[in-house]
């Protein structure tokens, strides 16, 4: 059903919830918003678009769903709480429908973690979405890139590798696995346990463009090295169902990328504090290697060196 730009944007408002901290919401050139005294304000933002970053066949609500979760994960990295964002919506027509089911996976993800939707944009051209993410954190306790240290335990939490087994499913055009599939349409920010680690982890990213490549950029930030076990990162049953081929598995579970877990840093004397924060927040976390003196990442596999033919996901790469 066709709808004009203004009807949508009163679909959108009717969904969002209420925060007492938004001063002035959606309705006016721009909002006004109140963030929490002495605190640090964490901004991140995320582009989504057909083809790149979901498949063309996802479930509206499914989109709505992984454009709110990608940008928490941005937040759970750092540690911070969220609790506003804006949306930038881009569709070849205004379909109430389709934008009623997209608003069915971005409402319950927000709901979950009290964000409010407080602005953005609809326009017409190919589907694509971009959300601003807004969330706060006390000032010195920000997880960063550029904080791991050499004696640091690295940790990976969830299972990586299953969103890009779904991907890989997908492009191949074969037999598609129903829970691989969720984790690549509906990824679980893993915020909870960014609040909890940001009490004692070094440093943290989130797993976007592939393991290997985006604990490089910790390194990179941090001046030093990162030896990591490939074979100690832990394999769901999907995966190890799917992809019987070892070497497989562990391209796809070192450079796949879109399983938005967290891998971060942290004392090795922290390890007791770790385990009890991953029970908190009910999520596995698992031990893969150590930072060292040097520069980059070093993976090892049944002892030896092993490195994928890529290490993640660019954009602009051929």
């Amino acid at each position: 059903m066709a709808a004009g730009e203004f009807d949508l944007i009163d679909r959108i408002r009717a969904r969002i919830i209420a925060r007492h901290d938004v001063v002035l919401g959606i309705g006016d050139d721009a909002a006004l918003l109140q963030p929490p005294a002495g605190m640090q304000l964490v901004v991140g933002m995320d582009t989504l678009n057909a083809g790149i970053h979901f498949p063309h066949d996802t479930a509206p609500a499914d989109i709505g769903w992984k454009a709110l979760a990608v940008n928490l994960s941005d937040l759970a990295a750092m540690g911070a709480t969220p609790a506003w964002c804006t949306l930038s919506l881009s569709l070849p027509e205004p379909d109430a429908a389709w934008v009623g089911a997209f608003l069915d996976g971005f409402d319950a993800l927000a709901r979950q973690h009290a964000v409010a939707l407080v602005g953005g944009d609809t326009t017409r051209g190919p589907l694509s979405v971009c959300v601003t993410m807004f969330g706060f954190v006390s000032p010195g306790r920000a997880l960063r890139r550029d904080a791991a240290r050499v004696g640091d335990d690295i940790w990976v939490s969830g299972t990586p590798g299953d969103a890009a087994a779904a991907l890989a499913q997908w492009s191949a055009g074969g037999a598609r696995d129903p829970v691989l599939r969720a984790r690549l349409d509906r990824p679980t920010p893993r915020v909870t346990l960014g609040l909890r680690l940001s009490e004692v982890a070094h440093a943290a990213i989130d797993i976007s463009d592939g393991l290997l490549a985006d604990l490089a950029h910790v390194c990179r930030a941090s001046n030093v090295r990162a030896e990591v076990d490939v074979d100690a990162l832990p394999v769901s049953d999907a995966l190890r169902a799917v992809v019987s081929d070892v070497e497989t598995r562990r391209a796809l579970q070192a450079s796949g990328g879109d399983d938005y877990e967290l891998c971060f840093a942290a004392p090795a004397a922290q390890r007791d504090a770790i385990f009890a924060a991953a029970l908190d927040a009910r999520v596995p976390v698992t031990r893969i290697g150590r930072i060292v003196e040097g520069q980059g990442v070093v993976a090892t596999a049944n002892g030896a060196p092993w490195m994928p033919v890529r290490t993640g996901w660019d954009h602009f790469a051929g």
